[in-house]
């Protein structure tokens, strides 16, 4: 299928002005046109009215049938100079009594009415009168102002078509101006924003949605760059350790055990290796919109129960308990909510203060389920907050845990969430955090 190109704003906005122009204006000189026309009816009527009204005049005048060459005498000079105007009078068996003299061609265009005159010498007859006026002159007059308003209307619809055009052009070069700020815009000063103050006020809001974008991208773009120094720095780590073991094993003759104690420790860097890169599968598989397979789960509780049992051994050595508050149900990925409760849960075990209680709630509303970790512990400072679900982010770099983890646990969280059709959240004041998801609810 051939791909249409992009039309003209300013082509279109032309076109479309001066036809509208043309149908405007040419819609005034048909009302002009019909409006003259009909006065020139209307005069004609009007003066076929007056002339029939003087000849009936005229003809009362005479007493006798012989009075009738007084009678043609004072309609010669009656139609004196009246060359438009043609008069044929008859009496009794279609007798001639007066006819003006014929034109030279005939006209065109005749208006011609028919009258009766009461016969003046005798008061059983009847005269029959035939008046006609050539209105050859207004014929020819209206088609001159019709084409003259024509003309015009073509005229003046060019007229508007060429000014839109231009003004056209004048309002778009604030556009051309944002799309010349636009190209100079690079990686390295993407967050940059466009100058807007001179736009016009349509345009505002397009501007400031744009550099809202503009901003989200230079921090899509910090956290990408920051990214691949985490990822390399992750990366980096054991496999530095991997090699230097490997060329110390290498380096001389090593007996069975030795090799098989070399080898369990790189086992234990490369399957560190591989959680990293399956849960860098993961979070790329979330980001491009994979949803959760979802399926009928019928006790939340239960299955948070199942989570807290499995991290038993952690919390009993440091010495913290569990208390797992509300229930719930639906349909939703039993794995992916054990392995976000699970991370949840580890991360507030290494942060709960010594024999302290960490609350596990599920709590139910009309959107669907929210599941929070709460624990007691020091606050994360409000700067952090908003990225703590970053990839490789950490709140304090004092307590990495970088043999136990690498940072992505809470990343891996929002991610669940998202597959879910909900979003992650953390609060954290008067010394209690409190971390937890949104899951949008479907009937199981």
């Amino acid at each position: 299928m051939k791909k249409r190109s992009p039309r003209s704003l300013g082509r279109w906005l032309s076109w479309w002005l001066g036809v509208q122009s043309f149908a405007g204006l040419g819609f005034v000189c048909i009302v002009v046109y019909v409006a003259t026309s009909l006065n020139f009816s209307a005069r004609q009527d009007e003066e076929l009215r007056h002339k029939q009204e003087v000849i009936r005049h005229l003809v009362g005048e005479i007493a006798v049938q012989d009075d009738l060459a007084s009678l043609r005498h004072k309609l010669d000079d009656f139609f004196f100079g009246h060359t438009d105007l043609k008069l044929r009078l008859t009496g009794d068996a279609e007798t001639l009594l007066y006819m003006t003299s014929p034109a030279s061609e005939p006209p065109a265009n005749l208006r011609r009415v028919e009258f009766e005159i009461p016969s003046p010498w005798s008061g059983t007859s009847v005269l029959r009168a035939e008046l006609a006026l050539d209105s050859s002159s207004d014929a020819r007059l209206l088609r001159q102002l019709a084409w003259t308003l024509l003309a015009s209307a073509l005229a003046g619809a060019v007229v508007v078509s060429g000014g839109g055009a231009w003004l056209v052009r004048r309002a778009l070069l604030p556009v051309r101006d944002l799309a010349r700020q636009a190209a100079a815009l690079s990686p390295e000063n993407v967050g940059q924003p466009l100058e807007g103050s001179a736009q016009a006020q349509e345009l505002q809001p397009l501007v400031a949605q744009f550099n809202a974008l503009l901003v989200r991208l230079d921090n899509a773009y910090q956290q990408l760059e920051g990214f691949n120094a985490d990822v390399a720095h992750e990366l980096r780590t054991p496999l530095a350790t991997l090699i230097g073991e490997t060329e110390l094993a290498l380096s001389r003759e090593r007996s069975v055990p030795e090799l098989r104690d070399v080898l369990g420790s790189n086992l234990e860097d490369l399957d560190r290796l591989a959680g990293l890169v399956n849960d860098m599968l993961f979070l790329s598989k979330a980001d491009r919109g994979e949803r959760a397979r979802r399926s009928p789960v019928g006790s939340l509780a239960a299955l948070a129960a199942e989570v807290v049992e499995f991290h038993d051994a952690a919390l009993q050595e440091a010495g913290i308990s569990v208390r797992i508050c509300g229930d719930g149900g639906g349909a939703f990925d039993a794995g992916l909510l054990r392995r976000a409760l699970s991370n949840l849960l580890a991360n507030a075990t290494r942060f709960a203060k010594c024999r302290s209680t960490i609350d596990l709630d599920i709590e139910l509303d009309k959107s669907g389920v929210r599941l929070s970790v709460s624990n007691v512990g020091p606050e994360i400072p409000v700067e952090h907050l908003p990225r703590l679900f970053d990839r490789f982010y950490r709140a304090d770099r004092a307590r990495e845990h970088g043999d136990a983890n690498h940072g992505l646990g809470l990343a891996i969280v929002a991610a669940i969430a998202r597959m879910h059709g909900g979003d992650a959240f953390v609060r954290s004041s008067a010394g209690k955090t409190t971390v937890g998801f949104s899951l949008s609810a479907v009937a199981a």
